[in-house]
């Protein structure tokens, strides 16, 4: 029987335009993990250019690989300046009355 060969999946792949790479983040964001939201900017900045995503958020990009490493842990001011590199902004929604906090 022939062997199937495969590839690992690479979210990087398919963030191609403005309203994709919004809503990834958007659903990384929803899970209120902080190292997943910090995968998800890693991959959302690959996607781009990781070198043009550090020098729009001015950080060198080694100081950026390690704040999205998985023992990287950024600091908010560091979110916001890729956010804003990635021409995305963070928004507050109240949530439904009643919903589970």
């Amino acid at each position: 029987m022939p062997k199937t060969k495969t590839q690992p999946f690479d979210a990087a792949e398919h963030l191609d335009d403005e309203e994709t790479i919004a809503a990834y983040v958007e659903e990384a964001l929803a899970t209120g993990d902080p190292a997943f939201v910090a995968h998800a900017l890693g991959v959302v900045a690959r996607a781009r250019g990781m070198g043009q995503v550090a020098r729009d958020a001015e950080l060198s990009r080694e100081s950026l690989y390690k704040t999205l490493s998985a023992n990287g842990n950024p600091e908010l001011g560091t979110v916001l300046r890729m956010l804003h590199a990635l021409g995305l902004r963070l928004t507050v929604q109240s949530e439904a009355p009643g919903a589970a906090r």
